[in-house]
């Protein structure tokens, strides 16, 4: 049996880990290297497509020497079999590495946390940069009904309407009495600054309709309000 492709949240903590230990050599005996090994195993526990050898220190020391074929800065060659997935996470994150460090530790303290999320497949949102992991977390609080019905009741005292924030869609003008009440969530914290338990502020969530909601997450990186209300303005 084959062990299934490096997960983007897999290839993130790595990339982590190799600039972590560089300039070192990637070694099985690095207590780096065991750490990942063994928390890559406990992700993917659930896993029943993995072989014997699931993410060993041995294949976490050979996915960072696929990090080095592509490393400008490593003289040599490292292992030339990198994947499509390894390029295009070292294309993200590999220029910014205070936030590649801090998607790394949310994605490490998420998983610790246990806490329950809403599995990505039961969504239509598509994985962010970020990983599966945080994607889910990010789900999660943007569907909190008590925290939605609040913001909800603000704005109608506030505006006395509910209308998309980059649109102006309102469905209760359109639909009548059927959209009275009706918008969808959007957090807008950026997903690097996500941690299981934070309080989500009123702040942090942007009123959207379907429509706009479905934009923004439909390809990545994921756009912001702001990115989305441009491009309906050109």
């Amino acid at each position: 049996m084959r062990n299934p492709p490096w997960s983007r949240d897999e290839l993130i903590l790595a990339l982590d880990v190799y600039f972590k230990i560089a300039p070192s050599a990637p070694d099985p005996s690095q207590s780096e290297i065991q750490e990942l090994s063994s928390l890559l195993k406990e992700m993917g526990s659930a896993k029943t497509d993995r072989a014997e050898n699931y993410r060993t220190s041995a294949s976490v020391v050979m996915k960072l020497m696929n990090f080095r074929s592509i490393d400008p800065d490593y003289p040599g060659t490292g292992l030339t079999s990198s994947a499509r997935g390894d390029k295009e996470v070292w294309n993200e994150f590999s220029g910014d590495r205070n936030r590649l460090s801090k998607i790394a530790r949310s994605i490490r303290i998420t998983n610790e946390s246990k806490q329950s999320l809403i599995p990505l497949e039961y969504s239509e949102i598509l994985e962010a940069p970020e990983g599966q992991v945080l994607t889910r977390l990010h789900i999660t609080k943007e569907r909190n009904r008590k925290l939605i019905e609040t913001k909800k009741k603000k704005t109608l005292k506030k505006d006395g309407k509910l209308v998309c924030e980059v649109c102006n869609f309102d469905f209760e003008k359109v639909y009548g009495i059927r959209g009275k009440g009706f918008i969808e969530c959007h957090h807008t914290k950026p997903l690097h600054m996500l941690e299981p338990g934070s309080k989500t502020r009123l702040e942090d969530l942007a009123l959207v309709c379907s429509n706009c909601h479905r934009m923004i997450h439909s390809k990545r990186p994921w756009l912001s309000i702001v990115e989305l209300k441009e491009i309906l303005r050109t």
